[in-house]
């Protein structure tokens, strides 16, 4: 399996202050600086009117285009910057040409409700008592039906934490991620997804924000992108500067 940022010296998965991320970007360019790092990239929440809490607005998107070509610009001699986005898979495509397209699902969609998958764990329990009468399983297989088509629907180049859905199951608290029903819905989805050969994350975002104990995806899921021969590029999905390498080195460790 390759990984593309072996030494840990790039995060193309990051967020600023123009969407739910703590630091604006000339910080975290600071901050990639002061940590050694080749290259950082943004990859702002891109507009999605169900999400507008978390989102970048379409003014902000014009301002976040711009303040990242200026800091391209001005730090050009230091280090190399990349202008992304994050595109929800029910988020709205602004045709901008950015450096990459991170593809994520951030939602399950039943009966045209759309539902809200890593805000919190209370919510996530109410959502599925109420549309999936508290059937996790019925719940978790129609975000990996959905996620199948990640890459198509998003025109993604990195799909983000592929198994975001197991935010809040530390432990199997909601359901089993050993069960056989649960590794096929994934597998099946992975595979699809990967059929273009995408770059897919190592994720440590819900470790450095304390929901996990491990990276996305599972070990399971790794295994297969490596023998479907899709790249892997690690990213800490920062929202704060001081996670910007987030476990890189254990991760890198591990991987190695």
């Amino acid at each position: 399996m390759k990984l593309l940022n072996p030494r840990g010296n790039a995060n193309l998965h990051t967020h600023t202050v123009y969407c739910d991320g703590k630091d604006t970007t000339e910080e975290l360019v600071q901050r990639a600086m002061e940590l050694g790092m080749a290259a950082i990239g943004f990859s702002g929440h891109e507009y999605s009117p169900n999400d507008t809490d978390f989102c970048m607005s379409k003014e902000g998107t014009r301002a976040y285009i711009d303040d990242i070509l200026r800091l391209r610009e001005t730090y050009k001699d230091r280090i190399t910057i990349y202008l992304g986005i994050e595109r929800d898979y029910f988020g709205e495509i602004d045709e901008f040409p950015y450096d990459y397209v991170i593809g994520s699902l951030h939602y399950v969609e039943k009966d045209g409700v759309l539902l809200t998958v890593d805000y919190t764990a209370e919510a996530m329990e109410e959502h599925v008592e109420k549309y999936f009468g508290g059937n996790y399983r019925a719940y978790v297989e129609r975000y990996y039906e959905i996620l199948g088509d990640i890459v198509e629907k998003t025109n993604a180049t990195i799909v983000g934490h592929f198994d975001l859905i197991t935010k809040f199951n530390e432990g199997n608290r909601y359901f089993d991620e050993e069960a056989d029903w649960y590794k096929e819905a994934a597998l099946t989805a992975l595979r699809k997804a990967a059929a273009s050969k995408p770059i897919f994350e190592i994720n440590t975002g819900a470790m450095a924000r304390g929901y996990r104990s491990r990276p996305y995806p599972a070990d399971f899921l790794l295994e297969e992108i490596g023998r479907l021969e899709c790249p892997v590029i690690l990213s800490s999905d920062c929202h704060d500067k001081r996670d910007l390498k987030f476990e890189f080195c254990n991760i890198i460790e591990n991987f190695a």
